[in-house]
C-alpha cells in the first residue's frame, strides 16, 4: 500500500514524499532507518485526491483562517506549539501543512516564531512578518493575530468589492468582443461577397466597409490566432514579470477616473497598514518604512521614505513631515497632525482606512457607470456602421426598379 508522509531531517529540513509499505508501523520503521522524524503519515490515495482539489499556494483565505485560529487558541490559553500541532492534524492543503510543519520544527529548535514566515515572502508580506515579530517580542501575539485577522479580512473584502464591481463591465466587454469578432470576421465577409458576386456597384461608404470585411475574411484565422497569442502572452508576462506589471499598472493609473481610485486604494492601504504596525508597538520610523513597501504605489512609497528619512530622522514632528508631501490630501495631513498631539495616531489612521473603503466603493460605482454606456455605445456604433453599409445599397437597389 502506498503512503504519503511528511518528515523532518536532523537539520530541520522538511521532506514530503510517497512510500510503499504494508501499514503505518512499517512506514515509521522505514523512516526511522533513514533518520527521519515523522510528522504526518496518511494513505497516498487520500492525499492525492486532496492535492488535486487544493492548490499549492497560500491564499488570503488561508492567512485569515490561520490568524483567526491562532488568535482564538491563544485567547483560551492554548500553547503556541499545541495550537500548531492541532492545525497540522486538521488541515490537508499541502502548502499550509508544509508551513505549519516547518513552524513546529523551528519552535522545537527554539527558533523565533516569525522566522518561518520570513522564509515565505511571496505569501506573507513584510507587514505580516513584522507584526508577528513585534507580537512575539512583546508577548502580545494574541492581540497581534486578532488585529491581523481584522485587517486581512478588510483587505479581502475590499478586493472582493472591487472585483465584484468590475464583473459586469468585464462580462459586457467580453460579450462585445465576441459579437464584434462574429460580425467582422464571419458575417461581414459573407455579406460583402454576396454584393461583389451580384455585380451591383454599392456606394463608396459600403465599398469601404465591405473591403474591410473582405480583408478580415481572407486573413481572419491568422488575425484571431495572433489575438489569442497576444492575450496569452500578456497574461503570462503580467504574472511573471514585475517590470511589465508595473508598466501596465502605470499606464492604467494615468486614466483620469482610475487614477483617483488607485490613489484612494493606496491611501487606504497606507492608513490600515501603519495603524496596525503602530498598534503592535513598532517605532514610528520603522513602521513608516515597512508601510512604504506595502502600499503598492511608487509615488506614495517615495513620499513615505522621505517622511521617515528626511523628516522624522531630522527631528520634524509627524504633522510637519507629512505637510511637506503633496501626495496626501490636506484633510489627512491635518488629522495626522491633530492625532499626533492627542497621542492616538493609530486610531485616526484606522478611521481613515474605513473612510477610504467607502470612498473606493463610491468611486468604483462611478467608474462602472461610465464604462457601461461607453462599451454599449462602441458596440452600437460598430453594428450601426455595418447595418448602414448593408441597408444603403439594398435601398438603392430597390428604388432603382
Amino acid at each position: 500500500m502506498l503512503f504519503h508522509y511528511i518528515a523532518s531531517e536532523q537539520n530541520g529540513k522538511i521532506l514530503e514524499s510517497d512510500i510503499d509499505a504494508e501499514n503505518v508501523g512499517e512506514v515509521l520503521r522505514l523512516l526511522a532507518a533513514k533518520n527521519l522524524k515523522p510528522v504526518s503519515v496518511r494513505p497516498a490515495s487520500k492525499m492525492r485526491g486532496r492535492l488535486r482539489v487544493f492548490g499549492g499556494k497560500i491564499t488570503m483565505t488561508d492567512k485569515i483562517f490561520l490568524s483567526k485560529y491562532l488568535a482564538l487558541m491563544l485567547k483560551i490559553g492554548t500553547g503556541l506549539l499545541q495550537a500548531i500541532n492541532i492545525l497540522i492534524e486538521d488541515l490537508d492543503k499541502p502548502a499550509i501543512r508544509k508551513l505549519l510543519v516547518e513552524i513546529k520544527t523551528n519552535l522545537e529548535k527554539g527558533l523565533p516564531f516569525f522566522s518561518t514566515f520570513a522564509k515565505y515572502p511571496r505569501s506573507f508580506s513584510q507587514v505580516y512578518i513584522n507584526l508577528v515579530k513585534a507580537g512575539e517580542a512583546s508577548g502580545s501575539l494574541e492581540s497581534v493575530f486578532d488585529n491581523l485577522t481584522n485587517s486581512l479580512t478588510k483587505e479581502k473584502n475590499l478586493t472582493d468589492q472591487v472585483r465584484g464591481a468590475l464583473i459586469y463591465p468585464v462580462l459586457l466587454l467580453v460579450a462585445a468582443l465576441f459579437i464584434l469578432i462574429f460580425l467582422v470576421f464571419f458575417a461581414l465577409p459573407k455579406i460583402s461577397k454576396v454584393f461583389s458576386e451580384s455585380g451591383f456597384n454599392p456606394p463608396l461608404f459600403s465599398k469601404i466597409v465591405f473591403g474591410v470585411g473582405a480583408f478580415f475574411g481572407k486573413f481572419g484565422i491568422i488575425l484571431i490566432a495572433l489575438l489569442v497569442v497576444s492575450v496569452i502572452a500578456f497574461f503570462y508576462l503580467y504574472r511573471t514579470s514585475g517590470v511589465f506589471r508595473r508598466l501596465v499598472f502605470g499606464i492604467i493609473s494615468e486614466v483620469p477616473v482610475v487614477k483617483e481610485i488607485v490613489r484612494k486604494m493606496a491611501l487606504q492601504r497606507f492608513s490600515a497598514t501603519l495603524s496596525s504596525l503602530i498598534k503592535a508597538g513598532l517605532p514610528l520610523t520603522e513602521a513608516i518604512e515597512i508601510t512604504a513597501d506595502a502600499v503598492g504605489n511608487a509615488e506614495l512609497k517615495e513620499a513615505l521614505l522621505r517622511i521617515s528619512r528626511e523628516g522624522l530622522a531630522k527631528g520634524l514632528t509627524v504633522g510637519d513631515a507629512f505637510k511637506k508631501e503633496t501626495f496626501f490630501p490636506k484633510t489627512v495631513v491635518n488629522l495626522i497632525a491633530i492625532s499626533e498631539k492627542a497621542g492616538h495616531i493609530e486610531e485616526i489612521l484606522g478611521t481613515l482606512a474605513d473612510f477610504y473603503v467607502s470612498e473606493i466603493d463610491s468611486s468604483m460605482k462611478s467608474l462602472v457607470s461610465v464604462i457601461e454606456p461607453v462599451l454599449l455605445l462602441f458596440l452600437g456604433l460598430i453594428i450601426g456602421v455595418i447595418a448602414l453599409a448593408i441597408i444603403i445599397p439594398i435601398y438603392q437597389l430597390t428604388t432603382s426598379f
